[in-house]
């Protein structure tokens, strides 16, 4: 992810590049906020807002304004953007200086119909509200079907109104506003040289794999988690007689793929932070309040990463944090304090059926914060303790956990306290390697 450093000091100007109906309102609020969430909806109303009366242009306004008007923290502004632009309704620029300038562009909601037959945006939407509710957002944006089959059509045409005459030559007039939608990006993409390359020529049309089939294709491998090889082996049994791939095949046989592995269900999107309104409030500066603060606003992926020194983690590793937080419905945060706690008691180790036992243990306790999670972790890491030194009186072979093993907010004060320089910039340094 790009740098995406903001302070309230940094200006941003707000540019319209389409034309934002009643109706794209609509699908905002039913169709996109099930998945982006309210927040993110908001700041695209309030960006709608700071436009000026022809609704084009804003003034240069700061990100102080923001967080008065949304009365939000800049990390939340910040997690509603990013929001925004991975669903398509905003693109970020960025010019840096003392004061960094930032451009937002806008852009509109794709059309219902569209949306309802994307190959991610219907899936997630669908797993997000359920049957019942997915099928009453589908037949609000159903268009009525009348049998015209007895009507004989009058309409009339253009020249039948119209005549042609000679007239001046007119200009093409390019920046004339109109309606602009913006496609969801990927970071990574599949090969598509690999998956021609080994299916056989002969069954290829060559327009088989155009730009809507390869958009089609990313966008399946990516919301049903397959690599460029499944892709392929899927891909060889779409191929029809004319040597093109059938979409609806395609588009069910992926599914049938992923929810073979995943016990029937079918996939979603996490964003994969603490929701705000899990989060403890801001205010308190004591070592403690730091830690949540840090696990509380970092993903999963970002604190394994930092683990492993920056490096990319293992898809292991991966797939049991993602399994954390899609089949145990952990949040975020709290799957951060787990994946800590383990590697802190397990000489760096991350055992499969270790943190699933942890992981369904809190699931029970419905253990929902990071507050809660931490003091979990203290309260087991404490009993542990007490085994220990109990067996300790029983033989001399056994050792007691050593106190170096223990994660870094354990035996912390939990008031507000007054905090050193030192363990300012301590703290500041672990949030940093983290992020």
């Amino acid at each position: 992810m790009k740098n995406n450093n903001v302070l309230p000091a940094d200006t941003y100007t707000v540019i319209n590049k389409t034309v934002i109906t009643d109706k794209d309102k609509k699908i905002i609020s039913m169709l996109y906020q099930p998945i982006i969430g309210f927040t993110a909806v908001s700041f695209y109303y309030t960006l709608l807002d700071d436009l000026d009366k022809q609704e084009i242009m804003s003034d240069d306004l700061t990100h102080h304004h923001l967080m008065a008007t949304m009365q939000l923290g800049l990390e939340d502004i910040l997690v509603a953007r990013q929001k925004l632009e991975a669903i398509g309704l905003l693109k970020t620029y960025v010019k840096k200086d003392n004061v960094n300038q930032f451009v937002y562009l806008l852009f509109s909601p794709v059309s219902a119909n569209e949306f309802f037959n994307h190959p991610i945006l219907n899936v997630v939407l669908y797993n997000n509200l359920g049957k019942r509710e997915y099928e009453k957002a589908m037949n609000y944006f159903k268009m009525p079907r009348v049998n015209l089959k007895d009507f004989e059509e009058i309409t009339c045409s253009f020249d039948e109104v119209f005549s042609s005459v000679r007239g001046t030559p007119m200009e093409v007039h390019e920046d004339v506003v109109r309606s602009h939608t913006n496609g969801l990006t990927f970071h990574k993409s599949i090969d598509f040289s690999l998956i021609i390359n080994g299916i056989p020529e002969s069954q290829l049309n060559e327009k088989c794999f155009n730009d809507d089939i390869k958009e089609l294709i990313q966008s399946l491998s990516y919301i049903y988690n397959l690599d460029t090889l499944d892709m392929q082996n899927i891909i060889r049994g779409c191929i029809n007689e004319k040597g093109l791939i059938d979409k609806t095949l395609l588009r069910k046989s992926c599914r049938e793929y992923y929810q073979f592995d995943n016990y029937g269900n079918l996939p979603t999107l996490i964003y994969n932070r603490q929701p705000d309104f899990l989060k403890k409030p801001i205010g308190d500066n004591s070592k403690w309040a730091k830690m949540v603060y840090t696990f509380e606003n970092i993903t999963p992926y970002q604190l394994l990463k930092a683990k492993y020194k920056g490096a990319e983690p293992t898809d292991r590793d991966k797939k049991l944090i993602e399994s954390l937080l899609v089949d145990q419905k952990l949040n975020p945060g709290v799957v951060n304090v787990l994946i800590s706690y383990v590697l802190k008691i397990n000489n760096e180790q991350l055992k499969k059926s270790y943190v699933e036992t942890i992981a369904g243990q809190w699931k029970r306790l419905n253990i929902e914060t990071v507050e809660d999670a931490m003091r979990i972790t203290e309260k087991e890491h404490k009993k542990l303790n007490r085994l220990v030194h109990s067996k300790e009186k029983e033989s001399t072979k056994e050792k007691p956990v050593k106190d170096g093993s223990v994660p870094a907010w354990f035996n912390q004060e939990q008031e507000v306290v007054e905090t050193s320089q030192e363990e300012v910039e301590e703290l500041d340094k672990i949030l940093k390697e983290l992020v």
